[in-house]
């Protein structure tokens, strides 16, 4: 009889499945992109079952609350052409297909060969003081600890990349010079002028020497 958890499992795959579908299929980039966060909330609920949840709130926060919030508003900002957006699809189908069979293959073999596939394959329940973060951390900075560095290094390159493209001299723009904005003095910006002060026709300073109407 199944359970629960296997309900929500391969309700959560099913979901996730068809979401990635029309991620691809659909023709409006503002529906795909909606499609695509259900495939994470829907990926999210599948690593809480495997009881991963600092992935699963990971997953939440950092793609769906910032990431695809920002896919969002620059899709619906432009103006993009969908025709333009469909030339070369058909050119570039075969080589999309033979991609995706490899992938498909891949999948099968690594799933195939996995220690817990078969029919005896039990899933490990951990204590309830137990936390998939801590250990997260420990194999993160002793086992792969020269995996994630390089991978931190790759990211930095990345950034790094793209602010250089993105600081291109374009002429006929102003910006600012933070070394010379440092070294001004108050000569440099304010000038002291000395006017004399200047009395209207009505007003008439009294015996004590102000000025009244």
């Amino acid at each position: 009889m199944m359970n629960l958890q296997t309900f929500m499992f391969y309700l959560l795959s099913a979901l996730t499945v068809f979401a990635a579908l029309r991620v691809i299929t659909s023709r409006n980039p503002v529906h795909a992109a909606l499609f695509l966060v259900l495939t994470f909330f829907s990926m999210a609920g599948i690593w809480l079952l495997l009881e991963a949840e600092f992935l699963a709130l990971t997953l939440v926060l950092v793609y769906v609350g910032a990431v695809m919030v920002l896919f969002l508003f620059v899709v619906m900002m432009l103006d993009i052409n969908l025709e333009r957006l469909r030339v070369g699809f058909w050119k570039w189908f075969p080589f999309a297909a033979v991609l995706a069979v490899v992938l498909l293959v891949e999948m099968i073999m690594v799933l195939g060969t996995s220690p817990t596939s078969g029919t005896n394959a039990s899933v490990a329940h951990h204590a309830a003081g137990y936390s998939n973060t801590k250990e997260l951390g420990r194999l993160i900075y002793t086992e792969y600890i020269y995996a994630f560095e390089l991978a931190a290094v790759l990211l930095l390159v990345a950034i790094i990349s793209a602010i250089a493209l993105t600081l291109r001299q374009r002429t006929g723009t102003k910006h600012q010079v933070q070394g010379e904005q440092i070294q001004v003095k108050r000569d440099d910006r304010v000038r002291l002028v000395s006017l004399d002060s200047v009395v209207s026709a009505h007003m008439k300073p009294d015996a004590a020497g102000s000025v009244k109407k």
